[in-house]
């Protein structure tokens, strides 16, 4: 798998000459020390992707010709997942691995348990780690959501999942079709979703399922669910 990178202005023709010149150029010259002859890609976040190969490694920069270009469809199932945040390391921790799980969509929730804060770098966070995982897309990180947002949300999805150890409905039992083209997971903080936004979730149309026997921390719960929707989906 050929080392990724992200660009503003992709350059999309074969043979076209393009000066790599970012943040991420210097690190490629710095840290991974690349060389004239090194062929990796660089992508634009969307979908669109290009091989690239380096004949000029220049101090800040690194002067390129593309070889290959082409470009990613989405899949068909777009996976939302509200995030009530948890504290400091744990919330990057969590934006890190839903970006590796493939989301589409991270939805910061400010919910009553909740005791983390949003911060600017999410974001940053959610870049960094689709480039260490090699997706093309980059997930959309949106500003922090209230409960009645959410609740707005879950009407508007073809499927919405809340998961809550109060339940003994097995995740396997809330999906009933693989047509599901806007999935919506909801993820409770460390001290749980309280009974009155449950109930909230219920009305507005959420299944609440229950995510096996362990009972796991906030920041790695997003990761188990989008995992298993995405098997009893087809998505993967």
């Amino acid at each position: 798998m050929l080392t990724l990178f992200f660009v503003d202005n992709l350059p999309t023709k074969v043979g076209q000459s393009y000066d790599f010149n970012n943040e991420d150029a210097n690190h490629a010259i710095r840290v991974l020390r690349m060389a004239a002859g090194d062929v990796f890609m660089l992508a634009d976040g969307t979908g669109a992707w290009s091989h690239v190969k380096a004949f000029a490694i220049k101090k800040k920069s690194i002067e390129v010709e593309v070889i290959a270009t082409g470009f990613q469809e989405a899949l068909a199932t777009t996976i939302t997942v509200v995030q009530a945040l948890p504290k400091s390391d744990r919330a990057k921790e969590a934006i890190e691995l839903l970006t590796e799980a493939g989301v589409d969509r991270i939805v910061p929730w400010a919910a009553a348990r909740s005791i983390g804060k949003v911060s600017e770098k999410f974001s940053v966070t959610a870049r960094e780690a689709s480039k260490q995982s090699r997706r093309l897309r980059i997930p959309e990180v949106t500003d922090i959501a209230t409960t009645e947002q959410i609740c707005e949300a879950i009407k508007l999805s073809d499927l919405a999942i809340a998961f809550h150890e109060s339940t003994d409905v097995k995740l396997s039992d809330c999906i009933s079709s693989h047509n599901v083209a806007h999935l919506l997971i909801i993820i409770g903080p460390e001290g749980g979703i309280t009974p009155t936004e449950l109930e909230a979730f219920k009305e507005a149309g959420a299944k609440v399922a229950l995510m096996g026997r362990p009972i796991l921390r906030s920041a790695h719960a997003g990761i188990a669910a989008v995992a298993a929707v995405s098997a009893l989906l087809k998505v993967w």
